[in-house]
């Protein structure tokens, strides 16, 4: 019984349920995209050809207690890029640019959408109801 004990102590010490930032990363893909969206300003855009995806993260200011929208983590982007159903999610929710806004999704919808473990969710953070932002 305690040899069964120990052995389960040492698997969930390395066990992971949350995403967590990796040691080493690189940023090859997606790139800063600044416009004039009604939710965000900045964001992370992945294109191919002249279709585009905008990915946002939210943000916590502890000074004044506020919440905003803006680029991912520089650690995600390639993790999601090289994911194998990042693909498929952006011939379905992508789109060409209109009006300087390209279709938009949170971090949270697209590790959802391509099976990834997720991050930390903290007390601050907000959701959509809808599928569109």
């Amino acid at each position: 019984m305690y040899e069964y004990h120990a052995l389960f102590v040492f698997m969930r010490q390395t066990m992971r349920y949350h995403y967590e930032k990796p040691r080493l990363y690189s940023t090859m893909y997606g790139k800063i995209y600044e416009c004039d969206h009604p939710v965000y300003s900045r964001c992370t855009l992945f294109l191919i050809g002249d279709k585009g995806l905008a990915v946002i993260q939210q943000r916590y200011n502890s000074e004044n207690k506020t919440t905003k929208w803006t680029e991912i983590d520089k650690w995600l982007a390639d993790d999601l890029y090289l994911n194998s159903g990042f693909k498929k999610f952006f011939d379905e929710r992508s789109g060409k640019c209109k009006d300087g806004l390209y279709p938009t999704v949170t971090i949270r919808q697209i590790m959802w959408a391509l099976k990834m473990k997720p991050m930390q969710r903290q007390r601050w953070e907000t959701c959509f109801d809808r599928r569109d932002i």
